[in-house]
């Protein structure tokens, strides 16, 4: 029996040997060992970026996966990441087709996961011209103020009325409400539209899921059976009735009222899109379709992940009681007694954009920036890439990279306080919003509604861990994983508002 049972292992090993040997191409980069049909994909894990990079430190930065038949090639290093979105950038442009981006995404008819090529340059030029642009931004602010002035009041409320607040809840609903008013013209926060930040987690739940049939094909029959598919198509449908009852109500508000001559007259970006669609300005017609795409970029990129960044930047203030002091009197010396921060005052606090910096190092919102997917054969640091090998970028990893950032997994903002080093996609060793042709176009407004969020969060607010009798150490920073990451559980706090002398405490 136990020569049996050898024998079948011995032929079991031969055959994994025999199948990575044949399949693997010349000069292909280092790989680990893979099972037949599945590859690699027993490996991932719950985390799959600190999987990652645990593979990375045995087998290179710049390393080759199989997620079934699908070569993938694992990018960990900022000089990997350069050759990648920078070198070749215009190569590896392309976004791998998955059925759930399909039913998702319009047929994948957004930016972020539109094939490169002309219908991509078009409708990324519209999100960067009409909504995104540095300028179209500082337009905008006064939405930002105005509905962080309402998340400030919130505060005082519960501050008289002792009322429990959760953190998590108060940034993702400030940041939701501002990006409907910017995108929709009207909130969908309240009585009225509670299903919709349900319907938001479903979404990013779902594009942040690994579907085994888009890795190995013929078991995609169980993905079908499980009922995924299933419930992606009604999340998509409800997303889809809602966004055509907001593209229908601003059609009849324009019937009823004045006729723009330019787009920069619009409030939000339907009326954009509308007005692009009935002039043709820019040269090429866009259907109701492609508005309904556009304007769910908005919502799948804009809100979750910079609710998520100020999330974890108040998770790590907390954890650092020095660090929220030391930006406090920033803030507060800036402000001086004035109630609430304003965008003009911004520039003029450097340690809270080096406490953004730090909290995108340690925690970019997408550790695994959408894949790319190479175009044709090419050969990249002498090693042989296959046209249609995706790309995986750890953006997690590289900005934990020990041989750039001294003591990587301490939170310290102070080393950006004296370098250069930025978000924008120019610096490969921070790039939690990527880089090159396919980097996220929405970094300025991204990072303008961070910084006016946080400002005031710790403005006229002394903050305390609410340790819950256990102690400090049972603070939880267990995190989840899908195409944003979480925390796990919502972050609660003690709160205590300081209006001059007076100090009214609040639990939050």
């Amino acid at each position: 029996m136990l020569l049996i049972t050898c024998s079948i292992f011995l032929i079991l090993f031969m055959l994994i040997k025999w199948y990575s040997n044949s399949t693997k191409p010349k000069n292909s980069p280092p790989s680990p060992p893979k099972f037949p049909i599945i590859g690699n994909l027993h490996q991932l894990g719950l985390f799959p970026h600190r999987t990652l990079q645990s593979l990375a430190k045995q087998y290179g930065p710049f390393m080759q996966i199989h997620l079934g038949s699908v070569p993938v090639l694992v990018i960990s290093s900022p000089e990997a990441a350069s050759e990648i979105m920078k070198t070749h950038d215009r190569v590896f442009a392309n976004r791998p087709q998955t059925k759930l981006y399909d039913i998702l995404l319009y047929d994948c008819k957004d930016v972020s996961t539109a094939p490169y090529g002309e219908y991509w340059r078009q409708i990324r030029s519209i999100s960067v011209l009409h909504l995104l642009s540095a300028k179209r931004v500082q337009s905008l602010r006064a939405v930002r103020e105005q509905e962080v002035g309402f998340m400030v009041e919130k505060m005082k409320q519960c501050s008289s009325a002792s009322v429990p607040v959760n953190i998590s809840q108060l940034v993702s609903t400030t940041i939701n409400d501002i990006v409907c008013r910017v995108a929709l013209g009207r909130k969908y926060s309240g009585e009225n539209g509670k299903g919709f930040k349900m319907l938001l987690m479903d979404f990013t739940e779902l594009l942040g899921t690994i579907v085994v049939g888009d890795y190995v094909p013929w078991l995609d029959w169980f993905t079908h059976v499980s009922g995924f598919y299933a419930r992606a198509k009604r999340v998509a449908k409800r997303f889809d009735d809602l966004l055509e009852d907001v593209v229908e109500d601003h059609i009849s508000k324009q019937k009823e009222g004045s006729d723009y001559s330019s787009a920069e007259e619009h409030a939000d970006f339907v009326d954009v899109l509308l007005w692009i669609q009935r002039t043709e300005s820019l040269g090429f017609p866009i259907d109701r379709t492609v508005i309904k795409a556009l304007l769910l970029d908005m919502f799948s990129a804009g809100t979750d992940t910079i609710s998520t960044l100020l999330e974890w930047t108040m998770t790590e203030l907390l954890k650092h009681p020095n660090i929220m002091k030391k930006l406090q009197e920033e803030v507060r010396s800036v402000a001086y007694d004035r109630t609430n921060i304003t965008e003009d005052d911004l520039d003029n606090m450097k340690y809270l954009k080096a406490v953004i910096k730090e909290t995108l190092r340690l925690h970019p919102p997408i550790p695994l920036l959408v894949p790319r997917e190479n175009r044709q054969d090419i050969k990249v640091k002498d090693y042989n890439i296959k046209a249609g090998t995706r790309v995986i970028i750890n953006a997690w990893a590289i900005a934990r990279d020990p041989t750039y950032w001294d003591q990587p997994e301490d939170f310290k903002p102070e080393r950006f306080l004296n370098n250069e080093i930025d978000v924008k996609g120019n610096d490969f060793q921070l790039i939690p919003f990527g880089a090159g042709r396919r980097g996220c176009p929405g970094i300025v407004y991204a990072m303008a509604a961070g910084e006016i969020v946080l400002a005031n969060l710790v403005h006229r607010f002394s903050w305390e861990l609410h340790r819950g009798g256990a102690g400090f150490e049972t603070f939880d920073m267990s995190e989840t994983f899908g195409l944003t990451m979480h925390r796990k559980t919502p972050l609660v706090a003690i709160a205590t508002y300081e209006r001059g002398t007076c100090k009214t405490s609040i639990i939050i």
